[in-house]
């Protein structure tokens, strides 16, 4: 049976559901204003997210849109309705927050991009762990063609493309589509629409199949060991698989590879 969020933070943009495996599924659901991070879709996801950080039964998390856009970034409108220097500063905090949240997930979230994806919308599918598109979408970090270098964007991007690839996306404005998106390093599967969520699908089977362990100790030790120095990674690293090692899921792993058998997860 599928789990819906409380009332109490089931904002209307966001549907949260969650099924018996532990898949989550994030479905923005402002498709009349292209899916925009106002400020109550953002709070939507914060709650979210921070649920499935406190469920130790979640193994993966995937979110999906509504309609023909999957995020268009920031909500202009709510923006240029409150131009002072303080809200704008406690809103790209707000959205930071958010993001840095998906990545300090246990468990991998994979992006289900069904459309468009512009400016923080874009920054969403760099900061998802993976992403699946369909071959009509397109990406942008848009903000410069009104003005707005997409500075936070660029924080994500950088991380996700090369630094030319990514600082010609940011000074331009200028659409890739999902082939390019592929090849630069943004998504890492394109596909028919038809076959968009069979092919999510197909990543959330593989991902099932592994120890949650095993991938959260793995997750926790990709994203900080890109932010140090080589050395110190290896350190981290060493560590981080010492530990893995001792779980029981791993002794089991490795037993059932020796005597030619599936492991008893």
């Amino acid at each position: 049976m599928n789990d819906r969020l409380d009332p109490s933070i089931a904002h209307e943009p966001l549907r949260y559901e969650r099924d018996p495996r532990g898949v989550v599924t994030l479905t923005l659901n402002r498709p009349q204003s292209f899916n925009a991070l106002s400020e109550g879709m953002l709070a939507a996801l914060q709650a979210a997210v921070d649920r499935v950080a406190a469920d130790e039964g979640a193994r993966v998390v995937v979110i999906a849109a509504e309609g023909k856009a999957f995020c268009a970034g920031h909500d202009l409108k709510e923006m240029r309705a409150e131009p002072s220097l303080d809200y704008y500063n406690r809103l790209f905090a707000q959205c930071g927050r958010f993001m840095m949240a998906v990545q300090q997930l246990p468990v991998p979230v994979i992006a289900q991009v069904q459309g468009i994806a512009t400016a923080a919308g874009c920054q969403l599918v760099a900061m998802c762990d993976l992403a699946v598109a369909v071959r009509e979408a397109r990406f942008a970090v848009s903000g410069i063609n009104v003005g707005l270098f997409c500075s936070t964007p660029s924080v994500a991007l950088s991380r996700n493309l090369g630094r030319k690839a990514a600082f010609e996306m940011l000074v331009t404005g200028d659409f890739i589509g999902a082939e390019e998106a592929k090849a630069k390093g943004l998504i890492n599967r394109v596909v028919d629409a038809a076959d968009l969520a069979a092919e999510v699908a197909r990543l959330v089977d593989s991902i099932l199949a592994k120890p949650r362990m095993a991938i959260a100790a793995g997750k926790g030790l990709f994203y900080r060991q890109l932010e140090t120095g080589i050395a110190a990674a290896y350190d981290d690293a060493a560590r981080t698989m010492a530990c893995n090692m001792m779980d029981p899921s791993a002794l089991e792993g490795v037993q059932a590879f020796i005597d030619k058998r599936k492991p008893n997860w």
